[in-house]
């Protein structure tokens, strides 16, 4: 018998989420950004199950787009964080992939290269995040200097959102990041990709032309607060195991390395096939929800390499073989990820390779 940790990733509720983001912008184009094995959840499976929604892919970096052309994808492929060197120019023109431009020295080489077919490119301008980016007092330069450039054939106007997700401000620092946009670039002529999931959700400003919605796919919402838009997400990842055996422990007994924790009562213990080498983060706290056979429970102890252990006492028909799922469908990766002191992003993307990904619609 397999081992019973899994994940099973609802294809469905993926396309269902792309289409939410798709309907916040009817009147623009949407792409998927799958990098990071999608955010955890496999990215051939995840490109596989939106090629006849999504015209476009966006990916971390040249190796996440050849996998994906091996895989016999054919749609452009935007690699978020551009070329590292200039030989990758090459390759991206003739596999038509799409490239992000963020610094003078990739314009220098794109302006000294022949390429076979001439570029897409996304021109990243820095309005706030302060990682990647022209400044605005330059990007509009930056710009026509592209334009005119004959191994250039588009420019995307793109920036990242820093607070999109502090939904408190009202959208004040989001305004203020499009505010800082040169003037020509919020003309009719420009394409422009504002939006992030969160920008996607919670704010219509930047709803203009290219949305990139990323966690959103995979059902977890990144606001601080839900609004109901992101209430209409619909979990993809649902993390499951089994128990695999029970004891009880006497009062004041500790359990786990450490003996972190202590039993105040008799206490009925699962321990289940999951740990930290399967993704379950180590540093969890005392008292992170599980579900068991559905009904809700909460960890005890810590997180081990292979296994975990959770509190059956008030659950008396849980025993050996009991279903305990750790997020997704009934129990939220956001709430889970409070108590382990991360977010959602996390979770999903540290899943490992032992854990087997079962797909279904």
């Amino acid at each position: 018998m397999a081992r019973p940790a899994v994940a099973e990733i609802n294809l469905a509720n993926i396309r269902a989420n792309f289409q939410l983001a798709a309907s916040m912008a009817p009147n623009g184009k949407t792409l998927a950004v799958v990098k990071a094995n999608a955010y955890g959840h496999g990215a051939l499976e995840v490109a596989e199950c939106l090629a006849r929604d999504a015209e476009v892919f966006a990916v971390a970096s040249i190796e996440e787009a050849m996998t994906l052309r091996a895989s016999g994808l054919r749609h452009p492929i935007l690699l978020l964080e551009g070329f590292f060197e200039d030989s990758e120019l090459e390759i991206i023109s003739r596999e038509g992939f799409w490239t992000a431009v963020h610094r003078q020295e990739q314009v220098d080489a794109l302006r000294q290269v022949s390429l076979s077919n001439p570029l897409t490119v996304w021109l990243k301008v820095d309005t706030g995040m302060h990682r990647l980016g022209f400044s605005p007092e330059h990007a509009a330069g930056v710009y026509l200097e592209l334009k005119r450039l004959p191994q250039v054939s588009n420019v995307v106007v793109m920036t990242h959102l820093a607070n999109a997700d502090d939904c408190s401000t009202q959208g004040v620092l989001v305004e203020a990041q499009v505010s800082r946009l040169p003037a020509s670039f919020l003309e009719s002529g420009v394409e422009l990709s504002l939006a992030n999931s969160a920008g996607i959700l919670a704010h219509e400003v930047v709803r203009a032309h290219w949305q990139r919605p990323g966690i959103m796919l995979y059902g977890a919402s990144p606001l601080a607060k839900a609004n109901p838009f992101s209430e209409q997400l619909r979990p993809v990842m649902t993390l499951k195991s089994k128990v695999i055996a029970v004891r009880w422990v006497g009062k004041r007994a500790g359990v786990g390395y450490g003996g972190r924790f202590v039993a105040e009562r008799p206490t009925r213990i699962g321990t289940v096939a999951m740990g930290y080498a399967d993704g379950y983060p180590r540093q969890a706290a005392e008292g992170t929800p599980v579900l068991i056979d559905g009904q809700r429970s909460k960890l005890v102890g810590r997180v081990s390499m292979d296994m975990l252990t959770v509190d059956l006492t008030d659950l008396p028909e849980a025993g050996v073989g009991s279903d305990v799922e750790f997020w997704g469908e009934s129990l939220s990766a956001n709430e889970v990820a409070a108590y382990c002191d991360t977010i959602a992003y996390h979770l999903f993307t540290g899943v490992t390779q032992r854990v087997p990904r079962k797909y279904f619609n």
